[in-house]
């Protein structure tokens, strides 16, 4: 791979083409040896500085063509579009670029006015320049670094896609334990208060001796104990920031769980007023009464508890409520929390479309589960707020599209404008060369008025007149002919006291100046 050294060199031999070409075949005006040679050690420079400091480059070579006889000549033209598309493509912040424009521009300005030239011209050619040979090859070279960060930025983005592909799987294995935890959790924290509701039924039997009845006792302490100790091993096991996985419904519906229930023990009674509450809330409403009945064991056993259902059409309510203990038997203290049973429970009532409410009542305690019915619209869940895939991509790209677009309409008016006014200016600034003939020094200027065209030209190439001005008179220049974006020959009349004093031929670029001197002298 070549050096960048060797690179700045190769960079540097391009520019300088133009720079030296243009001279040699006449497309500027002729300029000494040494403004070339100083041109050429300032591209060198620029050349040399565009990585470290692109605008400083640039700069430089909007410079050359700021002090060269035309504005922005053929010379160093190609240099300014090409440190300009550096600049955008290696410019990290797009203020020291519109600050180095903004100079260019003011000091173009500058030079406009100071000089003796048509100022509308100049400038309408100086904001072409600018619009073309600087601002599009900056907005290409920031589209092009934008190219290259977004393709960077992609590959990085299928590096996280596999690392979060990972991350997946891992956290499908976690809501998998989690899964298995809550299911745990829900059915066997069931059946060990079932055992222990049995285990009060013996304890109380009137013919139990009392060696059994203790041991019953035991018995029951021990399952509540149990069920303590299942629910702290599942708050190790299931991930508290995940949902709860789906589970498979269970076998048995509310009807027959509240039956197995009372077969065990509890004092428990189902009523509904012809709702089957499984076939309307399914799995939520089986696990809304499993909780409130393994609740109502542990923390009240002995209390008589009552399993409501009743439906409305659209809704499915599911209270369980159960009232105080027997007299003389207290209620196990609840958690100081409540637990994360009735916590996951509400989440998961919620996540189906209801709701539900728990809190003491009468001594007691009442869970109530308000659930959709089977068929009832649910509340659609709102939609991602994330744009479509490839919307920003089609973003950037239009906002690319006008961009370039509004500035390649306004360039095309400044040209459009710039052209008109060129064309205007020349053609009515033409000199009939048999009209020039015709004219004689001492001849009033009223007289020759009557041949002279509308207007005169604004920037005449004084530099090829053969002889200076008389001193002290009004001189006036003429174009010889109509064509543009040509040399041609100029006629200078210069006007003094009323008369005319002088006449000359400034004959066109690359002519021999004594025939133009002859040819005044002639005259």
């Amino acid at each position: 791979m070549k050096s960048p050294r060797t690179m700045d060199v190769a960079l540097w031999a391009a520019l300088a083409v133009p720079a030296v070409s243009a001279d040699a075949i006449g497309l500027n005006e002729p300029r000494p040896l040494w403004t070339q040679c100083a041109g050429l050690a300032v591209l060198a420079v620029a050349t040399a500085t565009w990585r470290a400091r692109p605008a400083t480059a640039f700069l430089l070579a909007a410079a050359l063509g700021l002090t060269a006889p035309a504005l922005f000549s053929v010379s160093y033209g190609p240099a300014l579009a090409v440190l300009a598309l550096l600049l955008g493509r290696h410019g990290t912040r797009a203020r020291p670029a519109l600050l180095a424009f903004a100079a260019v521009w003011a000091a173009g300005t500058v030079r406009i006015l100071v000089r003796d030239v048509d100022p509308v011209v100049e400038w309408l050619v100086l904001m072409g320049t600018l619009l073309f040979g600087v601002v599009f090859p900056w907005l290409a070279g920031r589209y092009w670094r934008q190219g290259r960060a977004l393709a960077a930025a992609g590959w990085e983005r299928a590096d996280q896609l596999e690392r979060e592909q990972r991350i997946v799987a891992d956290r499908a294995r976690l809501r998998e334990r989690a899964r298995i935890a809550q299911d745990m959790h829900d059915s066997l924290g069931h059946e060990l208060s079932l055992i222990a509701v049995r285990a009060g039924a013996l304890q109380v039997a009137a013919d139990l001796p009392a060696h059994h009845r203790a041991a019953a006792s035991d018995l029951r302490e021990a399952a509540a104990t149990a069920t303590d100790r299942l629910r702290e091993i599942i708050g190790v096991l299931r991930d508290e920031g995940d949902e709860s996985a789906p589970l498979a419904p269970p076998g048995e519906t509310v009807a027959q769980l509240v039956a197995r229930a009372a077969e065990s023990g509890l004092l428990v009674r189902y009523e509904d007023d012809g709702t089957d509450a499984s076939d309307g809330a399914g799995r939520i409403a089986y696990r809304v009464v499993q909780e409130a009945l393994t609740n109502a064991a542990k923390y009240a056993p002995g209390a008589p508890v009552t399993v409501t259902a009743t439906g409305t059409g659209s809704t499915t309510t599911i209270e369980v409520s159960n009232g105080p203990p027997p007299h003389g038997d207290a209620p196990r203290p609840a958690p100081p929390d409540g637990g994360s049973g009735l916590a996951d429970l509400r989440a998961r009532v919620a996540a189906g479309g209801g709701t539900l409410t728990a809190g003491p009542r009468g001594g007691g305690f009442r869970v109530t589960a308000r659930l959709p019915a089977a068929g009832a619209p649910r509340p659609a869940a709102p939609e991602p707020t994330l744009p479509p895939p490839g919307s920003v991509l089609a973003h950037a790209r239009r906002r690319t599209a006008l961009t370039f677009g509004a500035a390649v309409a306004i360039g095309t008016v400044l040209v459009a404008g710039a052209f008109t006014w060129y064309a205007y200016t020349k053609t009515h600034s033409v000199l009939r060369p048999a009209d020039y003939a015709a004219l004689r020094v001492g001849q009033p200027r009223s007289e020759v008025a009557a041949v002279l065209p509308d207007r005169s030209v604004t920037d005449p190439p004084v530099e090829r007149a053969p002889t200076p001005p008389p001193p002290g008179a009004d001189c006036r220049y003429y174009r010889s002919s109509g064509e543009l974006f040509t040399s041609l020959t100029h006629f200078r009349l210069c006007f003094d006291n009323g008369r005319l004093v002088d006449k000359t031929v400034i004959p066109k670029a690359g002519a021999d100046r004594s025939m133009g001197r002859e040819a005044a002298w002639a005259r």
